[in-house]
């Protein structure tokens, strides 16, 4: 079995370490009902509405 010749530095692996902790941010659509940014696949906040059929009730405030 392979075994490094020499030891990794604390820098070095926490570089390494924090490369794969970098998540992309969540892409916003606009809802085409109200205009609204929401989640991609997902029901609009908002209004309600997903692909064109209104699946819950939102009570105005």
């Amino acid at each position: 079995m392979a075994v490094p010749q020499r030891r990794k530095s604390k820098t070095r692996s926490r570089k390494q370490r924090a490369a794969n902790l970098k998540t992309p941010a969540i892409g916003y659509s606009t809802c085409s009902n109200c205009g609204e940014p929401k989640r991609p696949h997902h029901v609009c906040a908002s209004c309600g509405v997903y692909r064109g059929r209104t699946l819950r009730n939102v009570e105005e405030v």
